[in-house]
């Protein structure tokens, strides 16, 4: 059985006074679900976010929280009756009061406050460290400091504000994963925002792409890499290139790497000028191929090579082979193409000198970082 709905916007607008930076956006949380609101900066994932905590004020639509109205035109809820928590980016401790003092901060009635600051030192594993202040623990330290207060209330969502740009990747990522287990634990639904596709894909359930103030696509990581519905979030997320091709039945479409068939037919008509998406796992080494492509540059990442192939017209591909089988760069290779599942968008213009950034009729794109 599926949760509850828990946060759902509906045809919101919003920004910063009358200023619009989000436009028509619909979603919608689960409760006990991780979502995440992904894009590059500007793009309208803080300011929407600012929205569903009560800071910034709505010109259109409505957001509800349990099936209550929190926000809509001419109507803004106090944040501090949202029963939402909130973990900023720069953490936001106080600096003179001690670890669990700041835990402690949020749930100052509470007729167990110390029973609870206890039990979130434990969760977040500082329960050693409560009598220390913010500048005597490291930036995981505070980071965890500053999810532990945030939690104390039991807050029906909690929102996190690039909670790990201030950290190292190594840092970032490990936790990131320790950040995820502890909100499924507590079935604790939440809002991530971040410019970091790993980190999204590492803590969310669903991942919302974000462009120029309007949502893109609201989904599983999963579908977001392999049944992008937009070409810009097939540009966005992962790495990869669009090569030109054109259709040849509902199934297949004729490219210069061959005749590549789909797993499922396609409504672009027989004939028609489409974009082919190839990532590189799609990019398989076949010595005894025909269809052959030069190594234009390499990287090396443990288990893998990530290669950069150059094709005998000129277009570019990439792709992950085994790394035990080490190739030089200007080496020629075989390769095939394994894709299945074709992603494939109806190309803007029938000849690839329309589509800008092309070369060779292939159009490159790698995500944002």
């Amino acid at each position: 059985m599926s949760s509850p709905l828990l946060l759902n916007l509906r045809n919101l607008a919003c920004g910063y006074g009358e200023q619009r930076i989000v436009q028509n956006l619909n979603l919608h949380l689960n409760a006990g679900d991780i979502g995440c609101l992904l894009g590059s900066s500007g793009c309208g994932k803080t300011t929407t976010l600012r929205a569903i905590a009560g800071f910034e004020p709505v010109h259109e639509g409505e957001i509800q929280l349990a099936g209550e109205v929190i926000s809509r035109a001419g109507f803004t809820l106090a944040p501090e009756k949202r029963r939402i928590g909130m973990v900023f980016q720069d953490y936001a401790l106080f600096p003179h009061l001690t670890v669990a003092q700041n835990i402690a901060f949020g749930i100052a009635r509470h007729p167990r406050q110390s029973q609870v600051v206890e039990q979130m030192l434990e969760l977040v594993k500082l329960d050693t460290l409560g009598g220390r202040y913010p500048h005597e623990l490291s930036g995981g330290q505070q980071q965890r400091v500053a999810l532990a207060r945030a939690l104390a209330p039991e807050p029906q969502l909690l929102l996190l504000d690039e909670p790990f740009s201030n950290l190292d990747v190594e840092l970032r990522r490990r936790l990131s994963h320790e950040v995820r287990d502890i909100l499924k634990s507590r079935g604790t639904s939440a809002i991530l925002v971040t410019h970091d596709q790993e980190e999204a894909f590492a803590v969310s359930d669903q991942v919302g792409v974000f462009q120029a103030g309007r949502l893109e696509q609201w989904d599983t990581p999963y579908n977001l890499y392999h049944e992008p519905q937009t070409p810009f979030v097939a540009s966005f997320i992962g790495q990869g290139y669009f090569i030109r091709g054109h259709m040849s039945s509902p199934e297949t479409v004729v490219t210069e790497l061959g005749e590549l068939r789909g797993n499922r037919a396609y409504a672009m008509a027989a004939g028609s000028a489409v974009d082919v998406l190839l990532r590189p796992d799609d990019i398989v080494h076949a010595p005894n191929s025909a269809l052959r492509a030069r190594i234009h540059g390499k990287s090396f990442l443990g288990a893998s090579t990530l290669y950069r192939l150059q094709l005998p017209t000129g277009s570019q591909l990439e792709a992950i082979f085994p790394s035990h089988v080490d190739h030089q760069v200007g080496a020629e290779v075989g390769i095939a193409v394994a894709a299945e599942h074709l992603v494939l968008f109806a190309a803007p213009g029938t000849a690839p000198a329309s589509l800008s950034g092309t070369e060779n009729g292939v159009r490159r794109h790698s995500a944002a970082r």
